[in-house]
């Protein structure tokens, strides 16, 4: 763990290197509006090898310590810019002044007629949400992180191609997808019984979303965490919305019915994490991207850290199963 003069001369290191270039804007500025944020994340993200040409010696833990501070700074910048984009605001360059997550929110959320003070409870939640989100082993992304580093591939492309991984929906997508179940029960009428019926029910293909994880067999010990902080929000920000009233009966509900409680499917953090960003204001399909900086700091440890212990190019083993010896036809008689 790093001393205080440590910590502080981390974030004062990726102060230091916040800015974004001015070109980046203008491939910005060549996406439309429509494009999916996860896209225009994964191009800005490869495109800050053009503005940072020089290798990383990954023998050097030093040139490696300055390619973790540039991209752990811009990162966020990206982020916020692709969030602005989508919703046809002017982009926001941040404050030096305030910490990593604070500035992060003012970035996203300031509007350009007015000053913007953050909510603690807010700053609070993503922070939680952000460090949750970091690692969790060897999932698809992580995966394809270390294995496009073990090339010896700049950290800023194999950030882009984690990005693109995390983009499919079987990965990244689960907290999109719960928001998405919502919106679709309460268009049917918002009878959450009627839903949780569909559930257990193991003729009817409807599934219910945020509920279960395939590594935890118990509750989600994130979204013990989390719960709290979702509370938080709602509470602090007041907000109506029939969406998240339908989101807290099936939580309700899943917490007190046996066929949940006997196979565990308690809400995860996909379910919490969804209805934070909802009640935020954040579009569903910014929230994968929001997963990506939370998961940023992960990549590049597992990064370092292949690099740290000289593992060789990565070369997945495969099984060939198919046809032994054939005989080869002449074209013109196939």
């Amino acid at each position: 763990m790093p001393t205080e003069e440590q910590l502080e001369k981390f974030h004062n290191d990726i102060k230091a290197q916040s800015h974004v270039d001015e070109d980046v804007k203008k491939i910005l500025d060549g996406f439309p509006k429509s494009a999916h944020p996860m896209g225009v994340l994964s191009s800005l993200t490869s495109a800050l090898v053009a503005f940072n040409p020089s290798s990383v010696n990954v023998d050097s833990e030093e040139d490696m310590y300055k390619a973790i501070v540039k991209i752990l700074a811009k990162f966020p910048v990206l982020t916020a810019w692709t969030y602005r984009k989508r919703l046809g605001l002017p982009l926001d360059y941040g404050d030096d002044s305030l910490r990593y997550v604070d500035n992060f929110v003012k970035m996203m959320f300031k509007k350009p007629s007015g000053e913007y003070t953050s909510k603690p409870t807010v700053v609070d939640a993503l922070n939680k949400l952000l460090i949750l989100h970091a690692d969790h082993e060897q999932n698809c992304s992580t995966s394809t992180v270390r294995i496009v580093g073990s090339s010896h591939a700049g950290l800023f492309v194999s950030i882009s191609a984690g990005i693109a991984a995390l983009w499919g929906p079987l990965h990244g997508g689960a907290n999109q997808a719960v928001i998405e179940m919502l919106e679709a029960i309460k268009e049917d009428g918002g009878d959450t019984k009627k839903f949780m019926a569909k559930a257990k029910d193991k003729d009817d293909p409807f599934r219910l979303m945020g509920f279960g994880h395939r590594v935890y067999k118990n509750f989600d010990p994130r979204a013990k965490i989390i719960k709290k902080a979702a509370d938080d929000v709602l509470e602090d920000l007041g907000i109506e919305d029939p969406v998240l009233d339908i989101a807290k009966a099936l939580e309700k509900e899943a917490l007190e019915d046996p066929y949940f409680v006997e196979r565990k499917l308690y809400p995860n953090v996909d379910f919490y994490s969804g209805i934070i960003y909802r009640a935020l204001g954040i579009p569903v399909e910014m929230f994968t991207p929001m997963f990506a900086l939370g998961r940023l700091p992960g990549w590049i440890a597992q990064w370092r850290e292949m690099r740290l212990q000289k593992e060789p190019i990565g070369r997945p083993r495969q099984i060939y199963v198919g046809a032994n010896l054939r005989s080869f036809v002449p074209i013109e008689k196939r």
